[in-house]
């Protein structure tokens, strides 16, 4: 069954932008984005502690508590 659908120029760009080559098609390259999408997705809610330690990370972030990549290399002896 064919459907046609409706879409505004700037999704159709980026639908475009996201093709592994011109002769994918729009169902192609639609289905393998969903398929993607449908990886990522995790029904299962986060814990109450997980949110917790979550939200405790972030706050170390805010309060400048990081190391660059570059640093973590040279201390881990990596450069």
């Amino acid at each position: 069954m064919d459907a046609t659908i409706r879409l505004q120029p700037a999704t159709k760009s980026r639908l475009d932008a996201v093709k592994l080559n011109p002769q994918e098609s729009d169902d192609e390259t639609l289905n393998r984005v969903l398929d993607l999408a449908d990886m990522a997705y995790d029904p299962e809610p986060l814990s109450e502690e997980t949110e917790k330690r979550i939200e405790e990370g972030f706050a170390e972030i805010r309060a400048g508590h990081v190391h660059s990549l570059k640093e973590v290399c040279r201390d881990l002896g990596l450069e």
